[in-house]
């Protein structure tokens, strides 16, 4: 450990040129351990933030995968709120219940494929709020030069299904209608069809909110106004069969690049009389470049984050402005690694990404907590070779869950809604800090963001325990870290959450 020798300081700095103290400063401070200050009396918000994730579709999710029978234990062990489900556009048989237009002798309603993992996702979360969004709109909806083909195997890919940008019926309430009969087929027992016939389920579930499409269905193919009178049009289907469901808007991809739609989404004027607005969603990914590795994405990703962070104060800013009582939900959170779905995907990234990627949600969790953000959802359960690897929660290899999944459940177990963010500072750059006082007594939650070990020196060490998720860790859950010395030793990435 260094020591500070103050006579022998003075000597030296007397015999130093300035650019050897600036040298010397530097040095110093690099073998200081930043020191976290706590004021618990300075409480500086009241968390709103609940930790989540969301579920998407894929093959790996039927059952009788390996996959997606860990994936659904882990998600049922993680209890957590608000995990948005999402049955989307490149498995068109496994997300659309109506693949075929209807005629006036029959209609093609089937929920042969999409059952089977609809119920795994509700027995997983049962007893907890959930976000369901069927994202993918029935091709035969839109105005299109000739019929579009999906594939007879469920497990293909298809990247082209969604196609057309008119519906054919402009009042929207084909649309509706739609999604009406899917809802109805889970909080009613069933639906009767176009043809008067009736389809009985016998579910009664509960869908606390409904999230109308998704940004790869609509962010480049519709303006705001269209999207806005889409959202209506199911909207008010909808609630006429599910009155206590609340619905949920945009899932925008890019909200840096589409003010606009935040600006009359967020307009009631721009509704029909009588629509709520209960909440908005975007998400953000942060997206290196194929050159760069673990040494940059270190920087990179938090540097994105906060550029990120910079459009969630101003998306904020428009929402309280046009619509306070609005709630918003970041629900697709992570990183995209550029070789994703491409030729050797299979090859996974370096072990120390699942702990960096474990440390930016951290870090987002510390940030969007101080803005009081409503939901905070990681992305995503599921990933694996050519379905955006670099993005799941489980280790695709062991079936397991890995350190992102870990990282999550140690922050959801360890803060809730309701938590006062006290006033905390940290002198380093290099480790975000934030002190809650909880129901279970006082918390720090701190993310190493670099590729090295950091000690930091907490306020009364000796009364505090910690837990980590590290590399030591591994795909396990977070281990007991004792500090000593006053010090905290922080691994890699290491997400850490001090008790005392």
């Amino acid at each position: 450990m260094f020591r500070f020798d103050r006579k022998w300081h003075l000597r030296t700095f007397a015999r130093l040129p300035i650019a050897g103290l600036i040298c010397f400063a530097a040095a110093l401070q690099a073998q200081q351990a930043p020191r976290v200050t706590i004021h618990w009396e300075k409480t500086t918000a009241v968390s709103r933030t609940t930790p989540t994730l969301q579920v998407v579709v894929n093959p790996e999710l039927r059952p009788g995968q390996p996959l997606g029978a860990a994936a659904c234990k882990a998600l049922k062990e993680l209890g957590a709120d608000y995990v948005r489900y999402v049955p989307w556009l490149p498995y068109p048989r496994l997300a659309v219940a109506e693949l075929e237009p209807p005629t006036p002798q029959k209609t093609s309603w089937d929920f042969s494929l999409i059952d089977p993992m609809t119920k795994e996702f509700f027995a997983a979360t049962e007893g907890h709020p959930t976000v369901m969004n069927f994202s993918t709109i029935p091709v035969w909806l839109f105005k299109t030069d000739k019929p579009v083909p999906y594939p007879a195997d469920p497990n293909q890919v298809d990247w082209h299904y969604t196609q057309g940008t008119e519906l054919r019926d402009p009042s929207g309430k084909q649309l509706g209608d739609y999604y009406a009969r899917l809802v109805s087929w889970y909080v009613d027992g069933g639906f009767t069809d176009e043809n008067g016939v009736r389809h009985t389920s016998g579910y009664h579930y509960k869908l606390p909110i409904w999230e109308v499409l998704n940004e790869v269905d609509f962010e480049h193919t519709m303006t705001p106004e269209q999207y806005t009178a889409r959202y209506d049009a199911v909207v008010s289907a909808v609630r006429k069969v599910s009155p206590e469901t609340k619905f949920m808007g945009l899932a925008l991809a890019a909200p840096s690049s589409n003010p606009h739609f935040f600006e009359y989404f967020l307009n009631h004027a721009s509704h029909m009389p009588g629509i709520p607005l209960d909440y908005i969603s975007y998400h953000f990914y942060a997206t290196p470049t194929r050159d760069e590795k673990l040494d940059n994405w270190q920087y990179t990703f938090f540097d994105q984050a906060n550029g990120f962070l910079n459009t969630v104060r101003y998306v904020e800013a428009i929402r309280k402005r046009l619509s306070p009582e609005t709630k918003t939900d970041l629900d697709e959170l992570g990183v995209i690694l550029p070789t994703d779905n491409k030729a050797g995907d299979d090859v996974p990234p370096p072990t120390a990404y699942w702990n960096l990627a474990g440390s930016l949600y951290a870090y987002l969790y510390i940030e969007l907590s101080q803005m009081q953000i409503d939901i905070v959802g990681m992305s995503q359960l599921v990933g694996y070779p050519t379905q955006f690897p670099s993005v799941s929660m489980m280790d695709w290899t062991q079936n397991k869950p890995n350190a992102r999944y870990w990282a999550l459940k140690l922050i959801k177990d360890s803060f809730h809604p309701g938590d006062k963010l006290v006033q905390t500072s940290i002198g380093s750059g290099d480790v975000a800090a934030q002190a809650f006082i909880t129901p279970a007594g006082h918390k720090l939650l701190l993310a190493n963001m670099r590729d090295r070990s950091i000690e930091v020196a907490l306020p009364d060490a000796a009364q505090a325990s910690a837990l980590a998720v590290d590399a030591e860790t591994g795909d396990g859950p977070a281990r007991s870290v004792k500090p000593a010395g006053g010090m905290i030793t922080m691994e890699p990435f290491a997400v850490t959450v001090v008790s005392w």
